[in-house]
């Protein structure tokens, strides 16, 4: 991703947070675990971006041969 593409997200991410601070009506609380939540997703996206964590992350609980099955005889 080009820097100025990466400069370009993070101040339309800034600008959202910034919105949603200052427009919406909510209890400090629920203010605060937005901006948390906001704030945790930017940075494992930074990291992702750097390499150094994976980009993605798979969990496979269950194969999905079983979902497959499970849908057709339920309904099929």
């Amino acid at each position: 991703m080009p820097l100025i593409q990466l400069i370009v997200v993070l101040i339309v991410i800034g600008l959202i947070l910034y919105l949603v601070e200052t427009l919406l009506p909510l209890d400090p609380t629920i203010k605060q675990i937005i901006r948390v939540v906001i704030v945790i997703a930017v940075i494992l996206w930074l990291l992702s971006l750097v390499g150094l964590i994976p980009a993605r992350i798979t969990l496979r609980a269950v194969p999905s041969r079983y979902l497959a099955g499970y849908a057709q005889s339920r309904w099929g």
